[in-house]
């Protein structure tokens, strides 16, 4: 097979439409009832310290993407500004949080389609979906924007219209910090795909502007819609309701909707899937590129120029994960993953800005400090699997050094 280089074929709607399917997820449909359970009357302030955290890193990874609009994310930012074993550590992470993000989704897409047969229908799910990246990112762009602009409408409609009343915004004392900054980890990882757009940036028209812009915008975008519903959730179903309910936006509709909403609630899995597939195909390419991962992956093949070979590969791995991974281990392996991800990206941001950048420089260092606060407030199980992905990585790394010499 040939390898040529990729081709920038997204403009900035495609980039958007990738984006905003990135974030408006399966969590928009699910985080609400654990959230509530955690933070109470504080909901929305942890969706505020979300929403913060998120920014801050959407800001540092936009910076980078002005500088470097390359494949690869963090990977690539990691490796130029800070080290290669540095950059290595963010792509593994990358593809350890992300293949098991994709597992995770795929299983919760086919409970909803045949909850009896939901450990053979995922893998067939990321198999389809992998065959459509393969096709070029423009077809990942144009479902990706279909999808999200349905639910979108949706999740708009039922905010509207279901009923507002006077929700109790006050102190509840059974509520502690604690509680309000574990909501507030679900609460960012319910759309922590703001940065996926970094991970295509060879693919992207004009990237030095449409990437930063696309980023920003589209994480602001999604933070006011997830106010707005979670505003609507809290006032239809009180905060008592909200943090028993299992499938809050359903409860919050008309009954004749409760088929349409499920339809949706997997359309927006699916949406979310094809962009983590993407995002991880160019980072495994961008790896092997450098050496860091078996070269194969970096062929590049076919009129659209789609990274097949890792495509395929990463397709796989989410496959069996899928098959043979309870999902709740593997969300927790992707939120110590990517935490660790967004760390890196920020301390390269910190490192390609000259010391005299001002405020520029301020925002890495919150960045950081928001993740590991995050990662504090992560169940033990979630600490392990990051240190278990953390230590099989290094000894990838050193194996691989070991071979290229």
């Amino acid at each position: 097979m040939p390898v040529v280089t990729l081709e920038r074929t997204i403009g900035p709607l495609g980039a958007s439409g990738i984006g905003l399917a990135s974030m408006v997820g399966a969590g928009v449909f699910y985080v609400w009832g654990p959230a509530a359970s955690l933070a109470g009357e504080f909901l929305l302030v942890s969706l505020m310290i979300a929403g913060a955290i998120a920014m801050l890193n959407a800001l540092s990874m936009a910076q980078l993407a002005m500088l470097r609009p390359v494949s690869g994310g963090a990977y690539s930012y990691g490796r130029e500004f800070v080290s290669p074993g540095v950059g290595f550590m963010a792509g593994w992470l990358f593809l350890v949080g992300k293949t098991a993000s994709a597992g995770a989704i795929a299983v919760i897409a086919a409970r909803y389609i045949a909850p009896e047969s939901a450990t053979v229908i995922a893998p067939v799910v990321v198999a389809v979906f992998a065959l459509a990246n393969m096709t070029g990112l423009r077809t990942t762009a144009t479902v990706g924007l279909v999808i999200v602009a349905v639910v979108i409408v949706l999740l708009v409609a039922i905010s509207v219209g279901a009923p507002w009343g006077s929700a109790n915004f006050g102190w509840a004392p059974e509520t502690g910090i604690y509680g309000v900054a574990q909501a507030a980890g679900l609460m960012f990882f319910a759309f922590a795909g703001y940065a996926r757009m970094a991970t295509l940036g060879a693919e992207v028209r004009n990237p030095r502007t449409v990437l930063p812009r696309v980023m920003v915008g589209t994480l602001v975008a999604v933070l006011a819609l997830y106010a707005l519903v979670g505003a609507a959730l809290v006032n239809a179903l009180g905060f008592q309701g909200l943090a028993g309910s299992v499938a809050p936006v359903a409860e919050a509709a008309p009954d004749s909707w409760a088929a349409a909403v499920t339809v949706v609630a997997v359309a927006a899995s699916l949406g979310s899937l094809i962009t983590i597939l993407a995002g991880l195909s160019r980072t495994a390419m961008a790896m092997a590129t450098e050496g860091d991962l078996p070269r194969r992956l970096g062929v590049v093949w076919g009129r659209r120029s789609s990274p097949v070979v890792a495509e395929a590969t990463m397709g796989l791995c989410a496959m069996v994960i899928a098959a043979f991974v309870d999902p709740l281990w593997l969300v927790g392996v992707s939120s110590a993953a990517v935490l660790g991800y967004y760390a890196i990206a920020h301390l390269a941001a910190y490192a390609a800005m000259p010391p005299h950048s001002g405020i520029r420089r301020v925002i890495p260092v919150l960045g950081v400090m928001g993740c590991g606060a995050l990662v504090a407030t992560l169940p033990w199980p979630s600490l392990v699997a990051g240190a278990i992905a953390v230590g099989v990585g290094l000894i990838v790394w050193f194996f691989t050094r070991r071979t290229r010499r």
